[in-house]
Order: C-alpha cells, then structure tokens, then sequence
C-alpha cells in the first residue's frame, strides 16, 4: 500500500489504496503542508459491498442513515488551510474505524472467537463494536451469523489500511512542523436515539470531544469552541460525546499528538430520514471552513512542550 506525503497532492485530487471492492480510503490533500493539521472522516463512507448487501435483512436507507453523510464535503475546506483530509470509503456499517481493531459481540459468530477480541466493552454490549450487529436505531443488520474468518478478511481489508493511512499522515505531519493536531469528523442524530445515552433529547449544534482534557492541548479545545460561538452555534463538551477509539488512540499531547473529535447535529445541513442534503449544508461547509482557518493559524508553541 502506498501512502499519499501529505505534501504531493493537488488539494483537488484524491489519492486512494484500492481493493477488490474499491478503494477503502482516499487523502485530499494540499499542494503543501503548511498547517500541523490532519482532518479524518471515518463515517461519512458509502461504498456498500455486494456481498454485504446480499447478508443484510435491512434496505439500503435503514444502512445509510448510520452514515455520517456528507461531513467529508463539510471539511472539504481543510487542503484549502493547508491541511489533509482522510476519507475512508467503507460505511461504519460494514466495519467501524473508530473501534479497537477487533470489539466483536461473540452472539454474532457461527464459531468461537479468539482470546485476543474483546467482547465486554460497551460499544459490543450496545451492538456497535468494530463490526456492528445493528444501526443506529437499534435494528439488526445481518440475516443470519458470520464467521470469524470473513470478519478478519473484512477487517485486514478497510480498518488497518484506512489506520496505517491515519498514522502515515500524522507521523509526516509531525516530523514536518514538530507537533500533529488529528480533528476527526463526525456526525450525530439531531435527538438522542434508542442507543444512545440521551434517548429523545434534542443535541446542541455541535459537541467537542477531547475525552475529558486527556486528548489535546487545551487551546485547542478553546480555539474550535471559540469559533464555533462566534458563528453563532451551541457548544458542548464531552456529553454525550467525550471521542471514540480514534481520539483516545491518537490523542497524546505528551507526545505532540493532539486529537479533538467533532459531532455535528445533522439537522443543520440534512434530512435525516432521507440522508439528503439541504440547503443548511454549504453555509455550515463555509462556517467550518472558518473553523479550520482558526486552528490553521493556532502556534504550534501555544500547545506546550512534551
């Protein structure tokens, strides 16, 4: 697999790593790297194998409406702020990058699973591990059990390319400008759903996550949030989203990685039921572009030494 420099890429063009079934993930990336920035949407795929197709009891809307749908065109702004921008192009559905490598739930196997998965963490017991047994609201996905040994193939295929690509991009951003920022891209139901941890509430505009402090350096917390209230959107920290397994893994300012993961309410910019866009999406496309450009400007010794 051959990994994009973030620096070689027009910020128009799409360097990908193709499979079988297509590519799992493509960089867009700028002309030059001028920003310590690395943008990830791991949610916003819509590349449905066939084969899944044929597995699953569900019709393509119920799939899609997991999808954090068009929030990689919602970043699309970062290569013009001097930033990359990683896509991956499998939908959460079919597997979930923001998991550990192998969260499974044993009850959806035809045959034992090895010691290493684990099986006891809540994203399993909610049915959303890193190959989830439903959608989000609450609806099982497969007709009948999988096998252990297509679930490795599904994983060794889209979750460790589309992370050997994340890692590659922040390993070069942080030996080009001596600290790495990782904003990763996500989208949230506009009500707290049947899984969720606030079922039936109406959510703010947007939720930073920064798994409590522990992710990132604290003006870049401040430097979104600012920004966003400056546009005119509600903030909250943490609830009920503090950063999945991306922003706990990344996130290391004592080593210079700082990872902040971003939900934005889908009723800004889509139909929900539909998962089609409405005409909220290129002005908040705009005022998220404004966002970048502040975190382009941040000083990279604002984040503090290691």
């Amino acid at each position: 697999m051959q990994t994009p420099a973030p620096n070689t890429q027009a910020p128009t063009a799409e360097a990908s790593d193709a499979t079988a079934d297509g590519p799992p993930w493509s960089v867009t990336a700028p002309v030059e790297q001028t920003a310590p920035l690395v943008f990830a949407s791991p949610h916003s795929g819509a590349d449905y194998a066939a084969a899944f197709m044929a597995a699953t009891r569900l019709d393509p809307l119920a799939l899609r409406r997991s999808e954090d749908a068009f929030v990689d065109r919602i970043f699309g702004a970062a290569p013009e702020h001097g930033a990359p921008l990683l896509k991956a192009h499998f939908p959460r559905a079919y597997v979930d990058p923001n998991r550990e490598p192998f969260e499974l739930d044993p009850a959806m196997f035809a045959d034992p699973l090895p010691h290493y998965v684990n099986t006891q963490s809540p994203r399993v017991s909610a049915g959303l591990g890193t190959i989830a047994r439903v959608v989000t609201t609450g609806e099982e996905i497969y007709r009948q059990k999988l096998t252990f040994k297509e679930v490795r193939q599904r994983i060794d295929t889209y979750y460790f390319p589309y992370h050997e690509a994340l890692r590659q991009l922040l390993d070069a951003t942080l030996a080009r400008f001596g600290t790495a920022i990782l904003i990763d891209c996500h989208s949230m139901p506009s009500v707290g759903g049947p899984m969720d941890s606030d079922p039936g509430r109406k959510r703010v505009d947007m939720v930073l996550g920064d798994c409590y402090g522990t992710a990132c350096a604290p003006v870049v917390i401040d430097t979104v949030e600012q920004a966003l209230r400056r546009l005119g959107f509600t903030v909250t920290r943490n609830v009920p989203y503090a950063g999945g397994y991306t922003t706990r893994h990344y996130g290391r300012p004592r080593q210079r990685t700082h990872t902040l993961q971003i939900e934005l309410n889908r009723a800004l910019y889509m139909d929900e039921d539909t998962v089609t866009a409405t005409a909220g999406l290129e002005p908040l496309r705009r005022d998220i572009g404004t966002v970048i450009g502040a975190l382009a400007t941040l000083d990279p010794a604002a984040l503090g030494s290691p």
